[in-house]
């Protein structure tokens, strides 16, 4: 028995090519029908075949996620003076392990939990609390995928640390660590990639007006650490002696420009999983197209942020300025999180270098307000996170939407205003914006401000002054001893 044209339609639908479809049916015709039923056997394999292929990839891709902590952690820790070296980096080593609890208790559940009816409201989820079971979900079993969001919960807490370095009290961290992976970011999560969320692109009934383009979360997880990191300097105040009496900013380098370079390149590998794995299988034909796609804009717009920054300090102050460089690579990387399925690659480079830009100018800015951010936190991945969410509004293509999202929207896809596009989508990138800021601003700001008014923000000018090592960690985190 051969294979009937159902079959070889499943077998085209695969992403087979009709030479591979021709042999397999072939050999399938050696068989009588009584010794192989190919129609049901065949297919439930590669069926199988499929499944376990897009499961490999995303667990692979979740590994990725991952190590990119230890790129957060060699990045802030070359960052920031060697007396505050250890303090940063158990934070990182914790955020790791506060944010897997509190994702396990509350933050899963918050993002994706439906009722014993399998459904939740618009805003937030409603059940799956501790992966529990529900009459809707029959015992949970979505592994992968709480893994894979894990990885960006934890990601998103480590930018909020970043720009409070070397003056928080270690409980203000825990505390802010567990609410954000629990609480704020997973209700960010709901609204944009759940299916259920009033902004969500895939609920799959192709009638949501309100649907953004967030692929793999310039919003969602880079915009929202960034608004916590940048509420949080505020309320914690700048780094003793980071002003002077005139008001001008007085420089506080890192101590290690090597662990900035590592870093650097270990977040580069790990986006990877983070914007390629967002696609969430490979298996078939067109995932595999989009899955490769992502990996070169990613890389062209990567590229892009880091010689722009190069050449913008150049131009300005004379020095090939290797820290501007590795910002500028991570701005670059922030930039084409949201849009790296759907614009082309000229226009990678283009989000790439005005991520560059937009970190320079919102750096100096940050500065003329005296806020002081020692990893750029929120000009990296709060600006450069919003600047690549509107920038999907403008340069979306409409036929790599229409393969990437298909038409959320309604009968059609909607695509950016340089293509054509009707502007629909350009209003609700920049609404996407505008409710992670304030959500995340009244949140997270709410929390700070509890806390600093409680006295548990800021530690002592004496501990400052010491160093968060010796005063809070048992040493210091380079133990030269004089032979």
């Amino acid at each position: 028995m051969g294979c009937d044209a159902t079959s070889t339609a499943a077998l085209a639908s695969a992403g087979l090519t009709a030479d591979s479809i021709a042999s397999i049916c072939g050999i399938a015709g050696d068989f009588s029908a009584t010794d192989y039923d190919y129609g049901v056997n065949a297919l439930a394999a590669t069926a199988e075949l499929a499944n376990g292929l897009d499961h490999a990839y995303m667990l692979i891709s979740a590994f990725l996620v991952f190590f990119m902590q230890a790129g957060f952690a060699m990045l802030c820790a070359g960052s920031v003076r060697s007396k505050n070296v250890m303090n940063i980096l158990i934070k990182n080593v914790l955020d790791a392990c506060v944010g897997c609890m509190a994702f396990y208790f509350f933050g899963w559940g918050v993002a994706y939990g439906v009722d014993d009816d399998g459904k939740a409201s618009s805003v937030i989820g409603a059940g799956s609390f501790f992966l529990a079971k529900n009459d809707a979900n029959g015992g949970f079993k979505d592994w992968k995928g709480f893994l894979f969001q894990w990885a960006f919960a934890a990601a998103a807490a480590t930018i909020t640390s970043g720009a409070m370095a070397e003056r928080t009290q270690f409980a203000a961290y825990l505390g802010y660590s567990f609410l954000l992976t629990a609480f704020v970011y997973p209700v960010v999560v709901h609204w944009v990639w759940d299916s259920n969320g009033w902004m969500s692109a895939w609920g799959g009934d192709d009638s949501n007006a309100l649907s953004v383009i967030d692929f793999a979360g310039s919003g969602v997880v880079h915009m929202t650490g960034g608004v916590a990191g940048l509420m949080g300097a505020i309320m914690v105040g700048p780094r003793t002696g980071r002003f002077g009496p005139d008001g001008k900013p007085v420089p506080m380098p890192g101590h290690n420009a090597a662990l900035v370079v590592l870093g650097t390149f270990i977040l580069w590998v790990g986006w990877y999983g983070f914007n390629p794995g967002s696609q969430l299988a490979i298996s078939d034909g067109v995932s595999a197209e989009v899955t490769a796609r992502v990996a070169v804009i990613t890389t062209l717009a990567a590229a892009a942020g880091g010689v722009t920054a190069m050449i913008l300090h150049y131009s300005l102050y004379k020095v090939w300025d290797l820290i501007a460089v590795c910002n500028g690579v991570l701005a670059g990387l922030v930039s084409i999180t949201a849009g790296c399925p759907v614009i082309e690659p000229y226009a990678a480079v283009i989000a790439g270098a005005g991520g560059a830009v937009i970190l320079w100018a919102t750096g100096k800015l940050l500065l003329k307000l005296k806020i002081d951010d020692p990893l750029e936190a929120f000009a990296v991945h709060g600006a450069c996170g919003a600047w690549a969410v509107i920038f999907v509004g403008l340069f979306a293509t409409e036929g790599y939407v229409a393969q990437a999202y298909g038409a959320p929207w309604g009968s059609k896809p909607e695509y950016g205003i340089f293509y054509g596009g009707s502007g629909a989508l350009l209003g609700n990138q920049i609404l996407e914006v505008f409710m992670i800021f304030v959500w995340v601003g009244v949140t997270m700001g709410g929390f700070f401000f509890s806390m600093k008014v409680a006295g548990f923000l800021r530690s002592s000018p004496e501990e400052e002054a010491l160093g968060l090592d010796e005063s809070k960690h048992g040493g210091s985190a380079y133990n030269m001893e004089k032979v």
